[in-house]
């Protein structure tokens, strides 16, 4: 029997870009891919439909957007199964 874990995708953007249509979403996209890709790299699956999305701009939130291309991130949470899903557990700015 596998149990759950969670992981976090980013993906980075332009700031100036955030209001034309379907410049978030397309991020979004990107960021549940990587977040697809690392769960790949853990040997787990993203259970389909468990995405969240948060997007972050420089100064809402305590994270270091000096060095985000843009200081625009997306930042997607999903919940992973596997073998060694329990392991993982999206905290913090970084997978562990």
């Amino acid at each position: 029997m596998s149990a759950a874990g969670t992981l976090f995708g980013w993906a980075f953007g332009d700031l100036s870009r955030e209001d034309e249509l379907g410049y978030l979403q397309s991020l979004e996209e990107k960021a549940l891919n990587n977040a697809r890709q690392q769960a790949a790299r853990y040997a787990v699956k993203v259970e389909p439909g468990t995405e969240s999305f948060a997007v972050i701009r420089k100064g809402e939130m305590l994270v270091d957007l000096d060095t985000a291309p843009n200081t625009l991130v997306v930042r997607c949470t999903v919940h992973v199964e596997g073998a060694n899903a329990w392991k993982l557990h999206a905290e913090g700015p970084m997978n562990g």
